[in-house]
């Protein structure tokens, strides 16, 4: 059984209203609890802010939702339910994967739709594989999620443990311990199709060569489970979160930076903002590793220093036209493949054949932009600050990679881009590391097999006993499907697992 807080746990201040603060408060109204947020910004989100430039509203943060019933999870722990509070549209096809021998892949999570486009794209032989890979992510995934991914560790000796123990020796009969690339081979020979099913180790901030198969799980979630657009924007589920969590009773405060807490003993007593002193029994803190750790006073101790994922560019641009090859989610392969997890991961330098993510909301929703008009978000893969250009080296470097990027995409279809842009955000590392994010990228750390389940960061606080921390840098990792779970484990380890005898309505509103 897993560690819970000792002593009194009435009241908890969630620093934080990003998703993984806002899914803590959540799970903690339906357990009972007395919740106060205190966020530095003035509106919810975190990473999944919201800017407006112009008439266009911009996500600042990530653009791809899957798994949405763990969302749900948070909403149904005061008595809600998702759908009640925001519109999502289900991603049909979930990506389109355009290479760089002219050939285009559109990917679906329907199986028998995306078993025709396997066999369209590479033939019979492929669309087998494909089928079998389906199988094979669908059992890996069943392996890991209850007892990898949403589980607290203790100690990594858990894995010791019965029920482990039997799931970790199912992982490696499954090949989960293998590489992630080579085993997605064994399924599909066609490369390009490889590309489709790998590049998502990169979200966990290692090459597909490199990663893990256990990884695969991501892959899972995109081209198995399916991917949604909330109506709004993204920032429409964290604002839809933090409604519900007002209305289930939590004080919500915008606007307040943390600048300390006040401790007695082992227990933290109250935290501090410029604004107010929060007395309280536990506290659960979401900022990144680095600002959590320097508010504790102290940073644990690692054999290993932590190593980061790759940081990214991305380039937010209001245009004049769009181009009708682009689907909302638009992957853009160069020919390079393994040279560029090489310049992302080791080398530290900038992609010369970049891959890129082509995001454009305003195909699922016109309002984000003026009439007429339409968004589109580029995301290109950068080395963190630790490897590559620094910070200050972005200042200047920025314009000049932005001006590349935008020749890029001229070259492969989005003719006259530059031209049709009448609003544009440049967001670096530079950026992000302003905003408080360790090696200046947004992804956190690296999932490498010493920073993975039970070896990442933990979420318990040594030396505290009523202090944990939750969001993408702790258990279970980066991405928003992980990000909410990791707010639900957050709270477990204040209030103990949730009891089935109580009405989730009736307990978030007591």
């Amino acid at each position: 059984m897993t560690r819970t807080m000792p002593g009194r746990t009435d009241h908890v201040v969630v620093v934080g209203a990003g998703l993984a603060g806002l899914s803590a408060a959540l799970h903690l109204l339906g357990a009972g609890r007395r919740v106060t947020v205190v966020e530095r910004d003035g509106l919810p989100g975190g990473r999944a802010g919201r800017r407006e430039i112009g008439g266009y509203l911009l996500d600042t943060g990530p653009t791809v939702l899957t798994m949405p019933h763990l969302a749900d999870e948070a909403f149904a722990a005061v008595g809600e339910r998702l759908r009640d509070r925001v519109d999502l549209v289900p991603l049909h096809p979930a990506y389109r994967a355009c290479f760089a021998d002219g050939s285009t892949l559109d990917v679906h999570t329907d199986a028998t739709a995306m078993e025709a486009e396997v066999e369209r794209f590479a033939g019979p032989r492929e669309a087998a594989g494909y089928r079998r890979l389906r199988a094979w992510l669908t059992r890996l995934y069943a392996v890991q999620m209850r007892r990898f991914i949403d589980a607290d560790f203790d100690s990594p000796l858990d894995l010791l443990t019965p029920g482990p123990a039997r799931d970790l020796a199912r992982l490696a009969a499954l090949g989960g311990f293998a590489r992630l690339d080579a085993r997605i081979g064994r399924f599909l020979t066609d490369e390009r199709l490889r590309r489709v099913f790998s590049f998502q180790a990169l979200y966990a901030g290692v090459a597909p060569a490199r990663a893990l198969a256990a990884y695969a799980v991501i892959s899972y979630m995109d081209t198995v489970a399916g991917v949604y657009f909330p109506r709004g924007g993204m920032h429409a589920l964290p604002r839809a979160m933090a409604a519900a969590a007002a209305d289930a009773g939590a004080d919500l405060r915008f606007g307040q930076a943390v600048t300390r807490l006040e401790r007695s003993g082992d227990r933290i007593t109250a935290v501090v903002t410029a604004h107010d002193r929060v007395p309280c029994d536990a506290v659960v803190l979401t900022p990144d590793l680095p600002v959590a750790h320097r508010l504790l006073g102290r940073r644990p101790r690692r054999p290993l220093p932590l190593r980061h994922a790759p940081s990214a560019v991305v380039l937010h641009a209001g245009t004049t036209r769009t181009w009708p090859h682009l689907a909302h989610h638009t992957l853009s392969f160069g020919a390079a493949w393994q040279r560029t997890f090489q310049e992302l991961t080791r080398s530290g330098t900038l992609m010369t054949d970049p891959s890129l993510l082509i995001t454009r909301p305003t195909a699922a929703d016109p309002g984000l932009a003026p009439a007429g008009r339409h968004l589109h978000y580029v995301l290109a893969p950068c080395p963190n600050t630790d490897i590559g250009p620094g910070p200050e080296a972005w200042h200047a470097l920025g314009p000049r990679y932005r001006d590349r990027l935008l020749a890029t995409l001229d070259r492969r279809g989005l003719s006259g881009i530059a031209a049709a842009i009448e609003e544009e955000c440049l967001v670096t590392p530079a950026d992000w590391t302003a905003h408080g994010h360790a090696a200046g990228t947004p992804f956190s750390v690296a999932h490498t097999l010493t920073q993975t389940g039970p070896f990442r960061p933990r979420n318990l606080v040594r030396g505290l006993r009523n202090a944990v921390l939750a969001g993408c840098g702790t258990t279970p990792g980066v991405g928003i499907p992980t990000v909410l779970i990791s707010g639900k484990l957050a709270a477990a380890r204040v209030t103990g697992p949730p009891s089935r005898s109580r009405r989730p309505a009736e307990a978030g509103r007591r």
